[in-house]
């Protein structure tokens, strides 16, 4: 109840965002999640094929973050957020509509544009609007995020009963509301006029060391959380035998923020500086993946409903910790992240830390990768391999934030100005 109080607490523009972000991780994962299984089983294409079309959509996103940052600042983050939400609907909509390989490409670019434009432009817009609550924005912000990253999966199995195209027409239509609501309702901001060229805009952000220190020493928590879908589900079913098991590890994350994240931001936001908490939160995430290790290689299956449980407890209560780190570190990363720089390059910044954490998440995912490969072939101590790769991952993050922290690098949070009506 305390958590629906604070959203109503929130002007209208904000509720609708985060309302957005419900609807985008819906949208974009009652689909994607499902697609490299339908290019390559109902359409027959290779497995090469299968990875062009998805290597596309992420060098798509992760490479033009920086542009859709930048288009915040200079053309206000409204705009940029419909545009997105448009162009993702279109996108999607090819996914139904198109066979071909050059249509199934265009929908990748597009729906890869899209997140590229609407993730550092909403951030930028939260930012401005919340002002000294911030911090509470972005830990609301992250509850209807893991949330809707639980239903779309969820919605998108049931779909694909009826086929593929019915999910993809689902996600489509579920971004065509998201831009005629964000038309209608979010209100426009003046935006101040520009004094430089875009580049220089970039040259400054870049320029800035206690900034890109600080992206850099983040590499550890966008690794880890990208273990919510990789390393920790595929925990959990080879623990248990089960392949239900890994929608578990996404249940426990729902239910976790929903009860705590609004009251761990705001039990910690005025007992320190936020530094201490994003490394305590980083070493949190650290710890998640020691409990795993205890039925880490494990391949004899499970011996009645209790053995199963007993095999599952580990993983999930790794993936409860990993939710709790990322918990107590990420609003107060966001809230950070604006206070690098001049207010009037806010999506810069936010374009430019996205872009580092999509690289830093994609060369995490396949160190990760490669180590479980090792483990699956080595067997024995080998098992423990990629659990303590995310170990160490998280308490190298943790370590470089606190000296960060404790040589004054990090900026004290500021709030936003109030931003003004067009």
């Amino acid at each position: 109840m305390r958590t629906w109080h604070e959203i109503r607490g929130f002007p209208l523009a904000i509720r609708l965002l985060l309302v957005n972000q419900l609807g985008v991780n819906t949208g974009f994962y009652l689909l994607i999640p499902y697609l490299a299984t339908h290019l390559g089983d109902n359409l027959g294409m290779s497995a090469a094929v299968v990875g062009i079309v998805l290597g596309v959509r992420n060098l798509s996103q992760q490479g033009l973050f920086l542009i859709g940052g930048s288009a915040a600042d200079r053309l206000g983050a409204r705009g940029v957020i419909i545009a997105g939400c448009a162009i993702r609907t279109v996108g999607f909509a090819l996914f139904a509509l198109g066979d071909g390989l050059p249509v199934l490409l265009a929908a990748s670019v597009l729906s890869g544009v899209a997140g590229a434009l609407f993730n550092p432009a909403v951030r930028t817009y939260l930012a401005q609007e919340a002002g000294e609550r911030r911090a509470e924005a972005f830990a609301l912000f992250n509850v209807f995020a893991t949330t809707g990253a639980l239903v779309g999966p969820l919605l998108g199995s049931a779909l694909l009963l009826v086929d593929f195209r019915a999910s993809a027409l689902t996600a489509a239509g579920i971004f065509a509301l998201l831009t005629v609501a964000q038309a209608l309702v979010l209100p426009a901001r003046d935006v101040p006029p520009a004094t430089g060229s875009v580049t220089s805009d970039w040259r400054e952000a870049v320029g800035n060391r206690a900034f890109l220190a600080f992206a850099l020493a983040m590499v550890g928590m966008f690794t880890l959380e990208n273990q919510l879908y990789l390393l920790l589900p595929a925990g959990a079913r080879q623990a248990t035998g089960w392949d239900g098991a890994a929608g578990l590890v996404f249940l426990v994350g729902t239910v976790a923020g929903i009860a705590f994240q609004l009251r761990i931001t705001r039990a910690l936001k005025g007992r320190g500086a936020r530094g201490r908490w994003i490394a305590a939160g980083l070493v949190l995430m650290g710890l998640a993946f020691v409990p795993p290790m205890l039925v880490a290689g494990t391949d004899t299956p499970p011996h009645g409903a209790l053995d199963t449980i007993l095999r599952a407890l580990p993983v999930l209560l790794g993936a409860l910790l990993l939710h709790l780190g990322v918990m107590t570190a990420q609003p107060f990363v966001m809230e950070l992240i604006p206070a690098f720089g001049r207010q009037a390059l806010t999506g810069t910044y936010f374009g430019i830390f996205y872009a580092v954490s999509g690289i830093a998440a994609a060369a995490g995912n396949a160190a990760v990768g490669w180590a479980m490969d090792v483990a699956g072939q080595g067997g024995g101590a080998a098992a423990l391999l990629p659990w303590a790769c995310c170990l160490a991952a998280g308490l190298a993050s943790a370590a470089g934030v606190t000296w960060l922290h404790r040589n004054g690098t990090l900026p004290r949070t500021r709030p936003a100005p109030v931003a003004v009506a067009a």
